[in-house]
C-alpha cells in the first residue's frame, strides 16, 4: 500500500477528485494549505499600490491506495491537473505498513 500526498492548485480540486474516482479510489482527504516553492512570487496591483505575494494557497489531497493504483493515478493527475506552469503541484509517495478500519477491525488493503 502507498499513501499519496498530492498538492494541487485550489481550482484543480474537482479534477483531482474526478481522477481518484475514475481510478476506483473510495475516499480521500482534502486540506487547504499555503506554501511556497519554485513559483517564487507574484506582483499584484490594488488601487494603484503594488505588492508581492510569496505564499500561495494550495490543497493537499491524501489517499492510501494499493501499489498497482499508484502509477495510473500519477499519470492521470499529471495529465488532467497540470496547466504546464510553475506551481502546478507535487505528488509525494509514502510506503504504508498497515491500515485498520476502526468500525470492523479489517486490516491491510481490505481496510482501504
Amino acid at each position: 500500500m502507498k499513501k499519496l500526498e498530492i498538492i494541487v492548485k485550489p481550482n484543480k480540486v474537482e479534477k483531482a477528485k474526478m481522477v481518484l474516482v475514475a481510478e476506483g479510489i473510495g475516499g480521500a482527504m482534502f486540506t487547504n494549505i499555503n506554501g511556497f516553492g519554485t513559483q517564487k512570487g507574484k506582483t499584484y496591483t490594488y488601487n494603484g499600490v503594488s505588492y508581492e505575494e510569496h505564499i500561495f494557497p494550495k490543497v493537499k489531497v491524501e489517499c492510501v491506495v494499493s501499489d498497482e493504483k499508484v502509477e495510473p493515478i500519477i499519470e492521470a493527475m499529471t495529465r488532467e491537473v497540470s496547466d504546464g506552469e510553475i506551481g502546478d503541484g507535487k505528488i509525494f509517495i509514502y510506503d504504508i505498513e498497515n491500515a485498520v478500519r476502526v468500525r470492523t477491525g479489517e486490516r491491510g488493503e481490505k481496510a482501504i
